[in-house]
């Protein structure tokens, strides 16, 4: 059944995708960073995190039904994505913190790559301080120059370069948790400041990542955060909506995707050598709720875990009521999408042509 379902899926998107590679590239080592959407279980590592996904019912339907510190009841993007690009890889690499609590295998298992991901993370090192303890992704970057100097170490400087630059994929998805915190504070900065402020943070880290070697970048906008639950009920709350898409916040999530195309444009004609592939999660979330049947959804508006109102931070607990049918929902809690719709989405990374992903797609990246 679950072939047929894939099937159809791959059927489905058609229309969507374009020199869809039938055979999987050789990609060595791949390096994800970002925030929950790519989180494979960092914050469980965070002694101090209040943003954890290792409890019931998340990961109700991974393997064993294990709460692994991914919010979604399954697999996420990454691990899809993952799964797609290289045979290598069966899921997401592991955590890097988790790497780190097995010294005896430590630097090899880094020579497949490693997930700096945190839930609640940003491009501002200040993003998810309201969660007391996240990993920036400064300090993502900073943990993998760690992983640089271990690989180094350990294949000798000619050998770790040639891994860290020519044969390694760098993937990032993060920017919601800023906007979200950008509107959670009420600032009094206004949008273009605050856009700019990001663009100055996020080309810095990226060269940051180019000083250590990073060459290759598959790069994930914002999805319509807007339409995410939590903002369909702050829109209800606030602005006498009658549940509608929070309009102003998927102004900014469409602006933040634009800012990202110039950023990455500015990016590779600095610094020679990178070569990228620009994700457009906003397009992608915005047609599948627009038109979800075709993508084999039913509820595109409501949490499939969820008591009903807004508690807990908006993510899943035991405690919560769980959808029967979870393949029908676009969305697992009041944030995070289901691993249907991570499917979904690695699909299109992988497969799609522009507007979806540009210039290139994920599998034309990696060839």
């Amino acid at each position: 059944m679950a072939k047929i379902c894939l099937h159809l899926l791959l059927l489905l998107l058609l229309p969507h995708l374009h020199l869809l590679s039938l055979v999987k590239a050789d990609v060595a080592a791949i390096f994800i960073f970002g925030d929950s959407t790519m989180d494979v279980g960092t914050n469980t590592y965070l002694n101090g995190s209040v943003v954890r996904a290792d409890r019931p019912f998340n990961g109700i339907d991974f393997p064993f039904s294990e709460p692994t510190g991914r919010f979604s009841n399954g697999y996420n993007t990454a691990d899809l994505l993952v799964r797609l690009l290289s045979e290598n890889y069966k899921r997401s690499p592991p955590p890097f913190l988790s790497l780190l609590r097995h010294n005896s295998t430590f630097k090899r298992k880094l020579l497949l790559g490693a997930n700096f991901a945190s839930g609640g993370s940003g491009i501002l090192n200040t993003t998810g301080k309201v969660f007391v303890e996240v990993v920036s992704l400064g300090d993502q970057i900073q943990q993998f120059s760690t992983a640089v100097a271990n690989i180094t170490e350990l294949l000798g400087q000619d050998k770790a370069a040639a891994l860290i630059s020519s044969n390694s994929l760098y993937i990032i998805s993060v920017g919601s948790n800023d906007i979200f915190e950008y509107q959670r504070n009420a600032s009094n900065v206004s949008n273009e400041a605050f856009l700019s402020t990001l663009h100055d943070e996020y080309l810095s880290h990226l060269k940051n990542l180019y000083n250590l070697g990073a060459r290759k970048f598959g790069i994930i906008s914002a999805p319509a955060i807007g339409c995410c639950p939590y903002e369909r009920y702050l829109n209800q709350l606030y602005n006498n909506g009658s549940g509608g898409c929070y309009d102003e916040m998927n102004d900014l999530a469409q602006s933040f995707y634009n800012l990202t195309e110039i950023i990455l444009q500015e990016f590779s004609s600095q610094c020679s050598g990178v070569v990228y592939s620009l994700g457009n999660a906003y397009q992608a979330t915005m047609d599948a709720i627009n038109n979800p049947l075709p993508f084999g959804l039913k509820d595109v508006q409501t949490p499939c875990c969820t008591s009903g109102t807004f508690t807990d931070l908006g993510l899943c607990t035991q405690s919560d009521n769980l959808c029967r049918n979870r393949e029908d929902y676009l969305f697992w809690d009041w944030y995070h999408p289901t691993q249907h719709a991570s499917q979904l989405a690695a699909l299109t990374l992988y497969g799609a042509a522009p507007p979806f992903v540009t210039p290139v797609n994920f599998s034309q990246l990696v060839l």
